[in-house]
């Protein structure tokens, strides 16, 4: 007898590229979280999919890569058009501007419902004030059928700016595994290169893309110039992450002559064992989303010094989780670290208020709970379906 065909949804996740981010884990989280029972998941990369991929935990779940070329490659879409009729999602989630089109690719493929995601700002219009990227938005607009933010200022810019319908989107802020993501411990030190970071040294810590919008050389300036001071010469830097600007982060670093008190070693899969050796986190990015970082961070138990833009300012408390500094003002994250240094008791305090922000209000529980109804009410899946 044959076998029946699954009768689970599929939620075709689409990305422009799969890989080493915040959004990218965000999606795993999801993938790996949501009851097996109740969903079938596959995702599709526009261009390329690395192998970021293995922290999928499901043998279930289809990565498809589709080799977009730069610019419009109508080839691709054409790629993509063919896949969604092979796979007939019930549920086609693109996310970001780079994969908006895919939309109106799912609906002309016959896609039932189609999910855009909004997760943060295009590197080509990091203000949002892109006519040209609200028009696009606005046009392609009837062909998604329920916009998703993970931020109020998002949701705002859509609503106000792009003229979205409010019914028309919803907010579900990112979560974070407050099992995984744990307070420091002391043996974590010992995943650092010890000649780098001796004891007694306070660690300055950052997860970020080497890239333009997330502007990881406005920390390394900060972190020379606070060098300069008597009171930073405790400080370390650990940066995890790759990108185009990590050869000219290292290369600043040599030239000013702290190359020696650095660590930049590139992507990472022990990211949560490494946060715990930080004493202190910063992203200083010139726009964001709902960082995943800066929540992992404040899981971790770590005063947070983020750039005062996007949700930076919805999940950090200024001088009670962290301080938020203006957005490429290196002398200001270098004050904050020298202050930091000096206080050990209010980095320690700053840190507890963060873990308990997180467990309150940014749980991944909370954020799994948020997309299962998302995904139940838009693929008809009901509560007696479970």
């Amino acid at each position: 007898m044959a076998a029946s065909p699954d009768q689970r949804p599929l939620i075709a996740h689409v990305v422009f590229r799969f890989d080493y981010g915040g959004l990218e884990n965000g999606i795993v989280n999801i993938v790996n979280g949501l009851p097996e029972e109740l969903f079938r998941h596959a995702i599709i990369a526009m261009t390329e999919a690395s192998d970021f991929r293995r922290r999928i935990r499901r043998a279930d779940v289809e990565v498809h890569a589709l080799n977009k070329q730069p610019g419009k490659d109508p080839a691709s879409y054409l790629r993509l058009f063919r896949l969604i009729r092979r796979l007939r999602p019930a549920i086609l989630h693109t996310r970001n501007f780079g994969t908006l089109e895919g939309a109106l690719v799912g609906r002309v493929a016959g896609a039932a419902c189609r999910i855009h995601g909004e997760h943060g700002w295009d590197v080509y219009d990091p203000d949002g004030t892109s006519r040209k990227y609200r028009a696009v938005r606005r046009v392609i607009s009837p062909a998604v059928s329920r916009f998703v933010t993970v931020s109020k200022e998002l949701q705002q810019y859509l609503i106000d700016r792009v003229g979205i319908p409010a019914p028309k989107v919803t907010r579900i802020c990112n979560g974070v595994d407050t099992d995984r993501f744990q307070p420091r411990e002391d043996a974590a030190r010992a995943l650092l290169p010890a000649e780098r970071f001796p004891r007694g040294t306070v660690v300055v810590g950052s997860v970020t893309r080497f890239s333009e919008i997330k502007d990881p050389l406005n920390l390394v300036r900060a972190f020379i110039e606070a060098r300069r001071s008597a009171d930073g010469a405790a400080l370390r830097l650990l940066m995890l992450g790759d990108g185009p600007l990590r050869p000219q982060a290292e290369q600043m670093l040599a030239e000013s002559g702290n190359a020696s008190v650095a660590w930049l070693p590139g992507s990472r899969d022990d990211v949560a064992a490494l946060m715990r050796a930080m004493d202190v986190f910063v992203l200083g990015s010139l726009r964001e989303g709902i960082s995943n970082t800066v929540l992992e961070a404040m899981a971790s138990g770590l005063p947070v010094v983020a750039s005062a833009v996007g949700g930076n300012l919805e999940l950090i408390q200024n001088q009670t989780t962290g301080v938020l500094t203006p957005p490429g003002d290196s002398a200001a994250i270098a004050q904050v670290l020298l202050h930091y240094a000096r206080e050990p008791q209010r980095r320690l305090e700053h840190g507890r208020q963060a873990r308990e922000r997180a467990e309150r209000e940014y749980s991944l529980r909370r954020m799994l709970a948020d997309y299962e109804n998302l995904y139940r009410r838009h693929s008809g899946l009901t509560l007696e379906a479970a």
